[in-house]
């Protein structure tokens, strides 16, 4: 019984693949498409709201100043994704449709997540605060870097994205600096009720999760490719990803990041964003075709979460957190 524990998945684990599983059978779609939507961007929002609460300005500036961090962190998303979507191209160039390929490589050039980054740092115990800024940076470049990289690599035409731009203003960048605002009031209480934040945290996660399977089950965009050439795509999406958490890993260590430095590296390195992605696709690409472009995507970005979810609750469980007195001023302790 005890060996068989060992190789249980977690609870969040689990809540995930049945969260998956119950947008296959019963997805949400119309009113309740909408009702869900607004919940997700409700928990975003909170999220956000109880991460500026809860960190200091001593830390926040101390993570923006990280830039050994950043700089590793915008070169895994914007320089060695591309090299690796560049170097899978000729192999799965065989393996893959023509709009599915293109959506490879779209995928590479994409900016890191934001929501699930911070999340899964906090989670699994990480540095909050750097993640924080480099995974929200990453948006903003990203709302420049994407488009001027899909007119490089795939010679398209290109444009911001004034959706994701939004939503990084009013559901993540508002909230937070309300929270921070309010952080000498309610930091205290923040502190004493850290179940309360992690909650939210995988709930928002969670959310997400059933929110976009929702809408690729409701689209039927699971019915427009074979059985074996979807399942080549997950194994390539899969490729891709376990080569950037190793990656991401190997090169933090090897750099001397601290340990929680190094949950943050992996969590903002490893990830592309699907928020940024969906309403970028709609710029960039055009056609009957684009179903297709944003599956590689939507899979990658189903595979992440799966995977860091995994990778979060490791890390939590051998990780002991020696910078988490710093993220609190002391008045609010």
């Amino acid at each position: 019984m005890t060996m068989l524990s060992r190789f249980r998945p977690d609870e969040f684990t689990m809540a995930m693949a049945g969260t998956v599983t119950f947008a296959f059978v019963l997805p949400c779609h119309g009113t309740g498409a909408q009702v869900f939507a607004g919940l997700t961007s409700v928990a975003v929002a909170l999220l956000f709201f109880l991460q500026g609460a809860r960190l200091s300005r001593t830390a926040i500036v101390s993570g923006a100043c990280h830039w050994r961090l950043h700089l590793l962190v915008f070169g895994a998303t914007f320089v060695l994704f591309p090299l690796a979507g560049l170097a899978l191209r000729p192999l799965a160039s065989g393996l893959l449709t023509p709009p599915m390929l293109l959506g490879l490589m779209f995928l590479c050039i994409l900016p890191s997540t934001v929501q699930a980054s911070v999340a899964f740092t906090s989670i699994a115990g990480g540095n909050v605060a750097a993640a924080l800024c480099s995974a929200s940076a990453s948006s903003l470049v990203g709302m420049a870097a994407t488009p001027l990289l899909v007119g490089l690599i795939l010679h398209s035409h290109g444009g911001f994205s004034l959706t994701a731009l939004r939503s990084i203003g009013f559901e993540m960048l508002l909230p937070f600096l309300a929270g921070q605002l309010l952080q000498s009031r309610i930091g205290g209480v923040v502190q004493r009720h850290r179940t309360m934040l992690g909650l939210v945290d995988r709930g928002s996660v969670l959310l997400m999760v059933y929110a976009v399977f929702s809408a690729a089950t409701v689209g039927g965009i699971w019915h427009q490719l074979a059985l074996g050439r979807f399942a080549l795509l997950v194994a390539v999406d899969a490729a891709l990803l376990a080569a950037m958490l190793a990656t991401t890993a190997l090169a933090a260590r090897r750099l001397g990041f601290s340990r929680a430095d190094q949950i943050a590296i992996v969590f903002c390195g490893s990830k592309k964003s699907l928020v940024s992605g969906i309403p970028m696709a709609n710029v960039l690409f055009a056609g009957p075709a684009l179903g297709l472009i944003v599956l590689p995507l939507m899979i990658f970005h189903q595979l992440q979460l799966m995977a860091c979810a995994a990778l979060a609750r490791r890390y939590a469980s051998v990780s002991v957190p020696t910078f988490e007195p710093e993220l609190f001023d002391r008045q609010g302790a």
